[in-house]
């Protein structure tokens, strides 16, 4: 029986059964010997192991008692903040048991409140990242505003401010446009429709995306791949993941400069891999590549608003796929896009 797993109730059982038993020994000698007044001697001797058994009990609940304060005092300081405060739980026994489960709470609703930190700090991070990201267009916006009013005469200044404040409101809505991406990523909230794509297709169409670009910059884009060779997944957002590492690496490469982006099948992974030529990601970045608004200090690019390579990983990893990244300063980056094959699991 578990409730008397307790050595300390097995104890208190063990005193109880030696004061009955000792009790009926004393009474069947008191008969058997005849003795006056017997009925008042087995009396007594009842009485006596009533009184010890009631001695036993009130030390044992007296005892138990003191547990449940300690435990009551235990719990109160842990409502009071101490997040520390723990029940001792270390004998055997109901009772144990419920503290020990009680314990196990009060860590679970430490993780929890943990996480909720956490939460509440990347959201205050999050919105201050946003507001520094939008600060800079919208100061841009500003001046660009006061200086159409003054140039209103002048149709080609008033062009060029107006190109200018174009960029700027492409800015702040491509941050928005990620971010809502992202958020629906992280909230579960994207429902993949899965099917099978064609590879070769989908990469042609991330090229058709940057042809202009290319072109006005003198970048080239180069595909090598498997014309038949086809995944299961949602296309428009691997698409999207893809044009994302497409675009930082046209960021990061000169006039002139080359990307390759090669898919085949190994054989138990579909690979698609993006290398450029141009100035490569610094060792100490390698790292933060795929954190939210990282800026690294060693980059140039002042454009950026670093959303687009933590987008294309959470919709790869979405996809139960990795991406992974090597890279060497002055001669280039490549990225490594691996899927599992299902049927090769």
């Amino acid at each position: 029986m578990k409730i008397i797993a307790n050595r300390k109730i097995k104890f208190l059982f063990f005193c109880i059964l030696m004061c009955i038993s000792a009790f009926i020994l004393v009474s069947v000698v008191l008969m058997n010997i005849k003795i006056s007044n017997a009925a008042l001697s087995i009396f007594l001797c009842a009485l006596f192991m009533a009184l010890a058994i009631f001695t036993l009990c009130y030390k044992y609940f007296r005892e138990q008692h003191k547990i449940i304060e300690s435990a009551v005092a235990e719990i109160t300081e842990y409502i009071a903040g101490n997040k520390d405060a723990r029940i001792q739980s270390n004998e055997e026994g109901e009772l144990y048991r419920l503290f020990h489960e009680v314990n196990s709470l009060v860590s679970i609703l430490n993780a929890h409140a943990e996480n909720e930190l956490r939460a509440k700090e990347f959201l205050k991070d999050t919105i201050a990242d946003i507001s520094h990201q939008l600060k800079t267009p919208l100061a841009a916006l500003n001046i660009y505003n006061g200086i159409l009013q003054d140039e209103e005469k002048n149709p080609q200044a008033v062009r060029e401010f107006t190109n200018l404040s174009e960029q700027e409101l492409d800015r702040i809505e491509a941050l928005v446009q990620n971010l809502l991406k992202i958020t629906k990523m992280d909230a579960g909230t994207v429902v993949l429709e899965e099917r099978v794509e064609n590879v070769s297709e989908m990469i042609e169409r991330v090229e058709k995306h940057f042809a202009f670009r290319a072109k006005q910059e003198k970048k080239e884009i180069r595909l090598t791949g498997d014309d038949t060779l086809t995944l299961v997944c949602d296309g428009v957002w691997l698409t999207e993941a893809i044009n994302n590492i497409v675009k930082n690496a046209l960021d990061h490469i000169k006039n002139g400069g080359l990307i390759q982006i090669q898919w085949k099948q190994l054989s138990s992974v579909i690979q698609i891999i993006i290398k450029d030529n141009g100035s490569g990601i610094h060792p100490e970045d390698l790292y933060y590549i795929f954190k939210r608004f990282y800026r690294s200090k060693f980059s140039k690019d002042t454009q950026g608003i670093g959303l687009g390579l933590p987008l294309a990983k959470s919709i790869i990893e979405a996809h139960n796929g990795t991406v992974r990244v090597d890279s060497e300063l002055g001669v280039g980056t490549t990225f490594v896009i691996d899927f599992l094959i299902p049927t090769k699991m």
